[in-house]
């Protein structure tokens, strides 16, 4: 078979000298659309620059030197749409974005750009934007967030930060996209499939709709095809063109006139009217998928000689003839010039160093970039006021539920840059009145009442965060979030790992969650099950049992995202939420005193919490086994067996000095686990003391099931319980 990516190369340089171009029905010109001549080769060298960046990615790969060759070749035509907006406007891009982010580049003074983008391509540790990482698109300086392989999951982040922009407004808070940026996103005709894609453009919808400010671009470049399947001609444009809310526009992507006048309507709706817009941009695939990719095995190879035909370099070439702007022979040179530059910078690039360590790698995991408390001091007045329907109940104990809504309440006054996202947050307060009066107190702007769509929710979150914005966005159910969990794994976990730590995603994700439900819910409302958490590195999960913990390990939290910026899961075992009695009905013993904040400054802590004393018996839990424990806790003590109850409190990462101190202390240990035998973290436990005690103990588990959860009472059959916690600790002390 030929090889395409040289024929591609050549067919420029044959077709331009020979006077053979494509046509367009565009009968713009220039002036037309307001780019002078130079502006016009400048566009003209950015989309070479960009073929020859994919061509030289192939001639690496071959000698062993870049490792992703996914391309931007017949896309190149966003160049001209980079143009048409501001370097300023976030841009959160797909892998077909090259000439893109060369163009903006040349609006931001001191960019080196292709040796930047080259020495992504070799994987070097010199890569400024991802540190060797991986091959992304993106730049701190050019406000383009990297994106990897992008399937549609970047235009929930997208979204939330269109939101975020007005609102910062409205909050006169200072953020860092301008108070008339925009913000904008492009990806492909396949992935405007995608459910992620459907959510966010109807999430927008949804907002618009309502008047809310949505200044946002959506770009589809429509290639038509997705590897190898056919997009249905027509279809992207009947799909989206009808969408209540936004405007739909659409352009010639091959033409760079078109191209740009179109993306300036598009700014002047989202700039000035702060309104949606899906940008319809239809252009061509060349070179295939990826460099892997054989497009023979599925196209004629007289649709592929047909699609190269439509080259928007050869569309470019004629518009400049057409127009007296360069002869033939000026455009060949500035190609020829191009790739010979382009591939002296790439020798270079390729032998820059690489990481060769795993902590090098795992350096920007999490990150490093601290910021200064953003809290300011609340007068006694102030609360006052705050709490004023609860003033008569601050002096009382009160159950978990009430004591996370107080902590809520004087963190969001202390931290004006908190703002929490979630479906019935508002005036109901939550369906288990966790945020009740937070709307009242502090408006419906900070206590935003989202629809029901865990990715907008968790992608407002993320897009508040690129905004200064310190998010606390609440999933009503642990069941529901598996809906969006490449929200957090695939997009805000990775990004100080794919950025070296220049974008941060820092937020406390508040999820009502486990099973002991006294009989409610079933499946989908008891779900004993956060391993989708505990294996994304850099993720803190905190899971309080009590109210006094959880006030304590929410402001812990809030710190953590705020001061380390940090992404950190909140789980609140919905058991807990109205449980006052521990052993016997009225004793009182599960409710606690509220603490009011202090000057928060000293160190965070991780750290487990121990009830008791005792040699014999170490029992290791957390969430509602931290209660079930402390009740076997008692009656063990009736029959001899003196036990301490270690609380782990934050299940990632692991207190894991404070655990084998517990454990090193004792004969026994038993691990109390309301998660299912497999994949529980009751086996990080076992491993952690097999691998780290001198002596190992005897060691016992007693887990849920490994079932989903039943509804009504069928549900405490597969759950431990006080029974038989009591009866492992038995045999373990006999």
């Amino acid at each position: 078979m030929s090889d395409r990516n040289q024929l591609v190369k050549e067919n420029f340089i044959n077709f331009v000298r020979a006077g053979t171009l494509p046509t367009s029905s565009c009968t713009l010109t220039p002036g037309d659309v307001g780019l002078s001549s130079a502006e016009i080769i400048d566009l003209f060298e950015t989309q070479v620059m960009s073929r020859h960046l994919d061509l030289q990615s192939r001639v690496m790969q071959k000698k062993g030197q870049s490792f992703y060759t996914i391309g931007s070749s017949g896309h190149e035509g966003n160049a001209a749409y980079a143009k048409a907006f501001r370097a300023t406007d976030m841009a959160f891009l797909h892998y077909r974005s090259g000439a893109f982010v060369i163009q903006r580049s040349k609006q931001v003074p001191g960019q080196t750009i292709l040796y930047d983008m080259l020495l992504s391509f070799a994987a070097s540790k010199d890569d400024p934007i991802s540190g060797g990482r991986h091959k992304v698109l993106g730049s701190k300086a050019l406000s383009i967030p990297p994106q990897t392989s992008t399937i549609a999951s970047h235009l929930p982040k997208a979204i939330g930060a269109a939101y975020s922009i007005p609102l910062a407004k409205r909050l006169a808070h200072q953020g860092e996209i301008p108070n008339d940026g925009i913000i904008i996103c492009n990806f492909g005709d396949a992935s405007s499939n995608h459910s992620t894609t459907q959510g966010a453009i109807n999430s927008t919808a949804w907002a618009a709709y309502q008047s809310i400010p949505m200044p946002i671009v959506f770009i589809c470049e429509d290639n038509g095809i997705g590897i190898s399947t056919a997009t249905p001609e027509g279809w992207v444009a009947a799909n989206y063109q009808n969408r209540v809310g936004i405007t739909y526009l659409h352009c010639d992507g091959l033409n760079i006139l078109d191209t740009y006048y179109t993306a300036k309507k598009a700014e002047h709706i989202a700039r000035e009217l702060r309104k949606p817009v899906f940008l319809h941009v239809r252009t061509v695939r060349l070179l295939g998928h990826a460099g892997s990719d054989a497009e023979f095995v599925y196209r004629d190879i007289s649709d592929i000689t047909a699609t190269e035909f439509q080259d928007p370099l050869l569309h470019t070439a004629r518009i400049m003839l057409e127009n007296n702007i360069l002869t033939a022979e000026q455009m060949i040179d500035i190609y020829q010039n191009t790739e010979k530059r382009i591939a002296d910078i790439a020798e270079n690039a390729a032998g820059k160093e690489k990481l060769t360590s795993a902590d090098a790698v795992m350096a920007s995991i999490i990150p490093t970039v601290h910021k200064a408390c953003s809290s300011i001091e609340v007068t006694d007045k102030d609360r006052a006021e705050i709490f004023q329907h609860e003033k008569h109940n601050l002096t009382k104990k009160q159950h978990l539920a009430k004591l996370i809504n107080w902590a809520l309440m004087d963190l969001m006054a202390a931290y004006p840059n908190i703002v929490m996202c979630g479906e019935d947050i508002g005036k109901k307060g939550g369906v288990y009145n966790v945020t009740a009066k937070l709307c009242e107190r502090f408006g419906k702007s900070r206590v935003v009442n989202t629809l029901l769509d865990e990715q907008t929710i968790l992608g407002a979150a993320i897009g508040l965060a690129h905004n200064g914005f310190l998010p606390i966005p609440e999933i009503q159910f642990l069941a529901y979030v598996h809906n969006a969990e490449d929200q957090i794994r695939g997009e805000a976990a990775t990004l100080p790992f794919f950025s070296n730590g220049q974008f941060t995603n820092p937020m406390v994700v508040r999820i009502a969650g486990l099973a002991y439900q006294k009989g409610f819910g079933g499946h989908f409302h008891n779900d004993n099950s956060f391993a989708v958490f505990r294996d994304i590195p850099g993720l803190i999960i905190a899971c309080p049992s009590n109210g006094a913990d959880a006030v304590e390990m929410m402001r812990a939290s809030v710190r953590l995202a705020q001061e380390q910026q940090r992404m950190v899961i909140f789980l609140e075992p919905i058991a807990m939420y109205m449980t006052k009695d521990l052993h016997q009905e009225g004793d009182g013993l599960w409710t606690f005193e509220y603490k009011p904040p202090a000057l928060e400054n000293g160190e965070i802590d991780l750290g487990v919490k121990v009830a008791g004393t005792g040699n014999e018996l170490c029992i290791l839990t957390y969430g509602n086994g931290n209660y079930l424990s402390r009740q076997a806790q008692a009656k063990l003590a009736e029959q001899g067996i003196d036990a301490r109850v270690v609380d782990l409190r934050w299940l990632a990462p692991l207190d894991e000095t404070g655990i084998l101190a517990q454990v090193n202390n004792c004969k026994h240990v038993l691990i109390v686990d309301e998660c299912r035998q497999t994949g529980s973290i009751s086996e990080a436990l076992v491993t952690l003391i097999n691998e780290q005690t001198v002596t190992c103990p005897n060691i016992k588990r007693v887990t849920a099931s490994d079932s989903f959860i039943p509804l009504g009472a069928a549900a405490y059959q597969v759950l431990p319980s006080v029974e038989q916690i009591i009866t492992a600790a038995k045999e373990l002390c006999q």
